[in-house]
């Protein structure tokens, strides 16, 4: 996940000279070792946090200083020397003594310690953004000063000395919790993907929803939710699986019908819900299992409802939109039985990871047996059996996807230090509790607000842990379990992806489809409307399937959820079976309003008014009435 600021640093695409074919094969053998380095470290285990973290974001510093060039190549070179030699002073530092707590950092530690990250921050800025470094810079320029700051915000003022100290050489800031998990289990889970896609099972998983989905009304496009759900959990990143998939579904979807905006917004909605699609969800579902202490398999299991949920609203935004165009399915170039009989032992891979999860092994050792399975199953076919060269490749790309989510998460960790060590977290609680006047509807749309802001400068990982550390005991104080208001906050944290101005995974869609990229944004909105609708019956009825909620009452939250998004799709669309009077669209948004609502009573009568205008509408089509060709939105 990059920032369009990456353009201006990369090199000229002319052909590299002998220093930057150098350069190119030392990220390959830096990049392949890496990941080598972190299987080996998921299967033993015998290297402590302590060290483990400072060397796996020395390594990631010097990987992106080098991946993600700037205009002067030696510059590069010579940050990558400072990034190594301060990190391995990190490494040496003697974390059991007690002279750095008793008098403070040595000149040499404090000077490595602000070097180290600084030039951690000019990677950031090239992997991830401005933004993610404006963030950080900020929360530590508040801990150094916020003793000038007005008394409601206001913290006792840190000199650098005791900043560093603690961000650095304490564990609890910059080599934090957000690290640890990157440096684990995400990294693991991003390099089975890496490998899932060098093999060839991206493809697959695509061939496989054009098999299935291809032959219906808008096939092409259904297919298109369908793969990108499935490749989204693969790829780890909206953006990049929009433009992968994208580059394949897209000009379907255009040749079948759809306007360019309307195919490039589906492909974005898609690819962005591939990050809450269980088993393997979001680098932020491992964080939320850490922030909640909670299992990771309870995360997946609580996750299912909401995502088929979310993925459902989608696959009826885009029939609708089928319908109202008039177009058809498409003729299925190769059947569902062929194509899974040339990659069914793809799906082998996902099973077992699924298994184990569900069976609570350790998430960074199921990542690498995962990996481990995916070589395996593809020496059983000989056209997907790997060489070594496919191995390297796959031991590459899962370093060099990881580079940005783990310098975000390191930025993020300092965020999250700088709100224990000052105590503004608490105050945050306090000011969200006493602004929404105890209202829990008001605090989340507070909450919604500052995802989406924060979320148009950052990936969406660090936006979470970000918002999460400072909003979900609000929201807890409002009575919701901690767990639930973390989801909450983890779904919404997606919004980013696809809400105008900024929606980095909509325009990515619109680069490839040829659309106008606010169009585009505005229709991926539209059909992502289930990441608005779904937190909110999430805080509002038994939705997610944690202790005290029985099965009964996830299925009737479920069933609610469905009813109250067939009602705002009609609404939105202004179509249902036939085109909606304004009278009946009217009537809907009521409907959705008495879903919403928390009382048995309301919620049947949104749901007697859903069915019998849909049951209405079916009768009328029955009876005759032309459906048009096209309406506008």
């Amino acid at each position: 996940m990059t920032s369009s600021s990456q353009a201006g640093d990369k090199a000229e695409t002319s052909p590299p000279g002998r220093t930057e074919e150098v350069l190119l094969k030392l990220i390959f053998a830096g990049a392949a070792l890496l990941s080598a380095a972190q299987l080996w470290q998921s299967l033993t285990g015998v290297i402590g946090a302590t060290f483990f973290r400072p060397a796996h974001l020395t390594w990631i510093v010097v990987l992106a200083l080098i991946h993600y060039p700037s205009r002067y190549r030696l510059l590069d070179v010579a940050l990558s020397v400072v990034a190594l030699v301060s990190g391995i002073r990190l490494l040496a530092f003697d974390h059991r003594g007690i002279d750095h707590i008793l008098y403070g950092l040595a000149p040499v530690d404090l000077v490595c310690g602000i070097v180290f990250v600084l030039v951690m921050f000019e990677a950031t800025r090239r992997a991830v953004g401005w933004v993610m470094v404006a963030i950080s810079g900020s929360f530590i320029l508040y801990s150094a000063y916020g003793n000038f700051l007005p008394e409601v915000i206001a913290n006792r003022g840190f000199t650098f000395e005791r900043i560093i100290r603690f961000q650095v050489y304490s564990g609890a800031g910059l080599f934090g919790t957000p690290l640890g998990i990157a440096a684990g289990t995400v990294f693991m889970f991003v390099l089975l993907g890496a490998f899932l896609e060098v093999t060839g099972a991206g493809t697959f998983f695509i061939n496989l929803a054009f098999a299935a989905a291809g032959r219906f009304r808008g096939g092409p496009a259904k297919a298109s939710v369908i793969a990108s759900g499935a490749m989204g959990s693969i790829s780890g990143s909206a953006i990049a699986n929009t433009v992968t998939t994208g580059a394949l579904t897209i000009p379907m979807m255009k040749k079948l019908g759809y306007k360019p905006e309307q195919a490039a917004g589906i492909e974005a909605a898609a690819s962005t819900g591939g990050q809450i699609m269980p088993p393997i969800m979001g680098a932020g579902a491992f964080i939320m299992a850490e922030f909640t202490n909670t299992a990771y398999n309870d995360i997946v299991v609580m996750s299912v409802a909401p995502a088929l949920l979310y993925f459902g609203c989608t696959l009826l935004f885009v029939h609708l939109m089928a319908v109202k165009l008039g177009l058809k399915g498409m003729v299925a170039s190769e059947s569902l039985r062929y194509t899974l009989s040339r990659g069914w032992h793809f799906i082998v891979p996902l099973i077992a990871v699924t298994i184990l999860l569900l069976a609570n092994y350790s998430p960074p050792l199921v990542g690498a047996v995962g990996c481990a399975i995916v070589v395996l199953t593809g020496a059983l076919r000989a056209h997907t059996r790997v060489t070594i060269r496919t191995i390297l490749s796959g031991l590459e790309r899962g370093a060099i996807m990881a580079l940005p989510i783990s310098l975000a998460c390191a930025c993020a960790g300092i965020v999250v230090g700088v709100i224990g060590q000052t105590g503004i977290g608490l105050q945050f609680t306090e000011s969200v509790v006493r602004l929404a006047g105890g209202s829990l509807w008001l605090a989340l749309i507070m909450i919604a607000l500052a995802a989406f802001i924060l979320g148009m400068g950052l990936p969406v990982t660090a936006a979470y842990i970000v918002i999460s550390v400072m909003a979900a005991p609000a929201l807890s104080g409002l009575g919701l379990p901690l767990v639930v208001a973390h989801m909450i906050i983890f779904w919404l944290s997606q919004t980013s992806n696809v809400t105008p101005p900024i929606a980095l995974a909509a325009f990515a869609g619109a680069g490839v489809a040829g659309a106008r990229p606010m169009e585009a944004a505005w229709e991926a909105l539209k059909l992502a409307l289930g990441f608005f609708i779904i937190p909110t019956m999430m805080a509002y009825s038994g939705l997610l399937w944690i202790d005290g909620v029985s099965g009964v009452s996830v299925l009737w939250a479920s069933a609610v959820t469905l009813v109250l998004i067939f009602a705002c799709a009609f609404v939105v669309e202004g179509f249902a079976v036939i085109r909606t009077t304004p009278l009946e669209r009217v009537g809907l948004g009521l409907a959705a309003v008495c879903l919403i609502y928390p009382s048995v009573i309301t919620r049947c009568l949104g749901i007697a008014a859903t069915g019998g205008i849909l049951a209405f509408h079916t009768a009328r089509s029955k009876a005759g009435i032309p459906v048009p060709k096209e309406v506008s939105s």
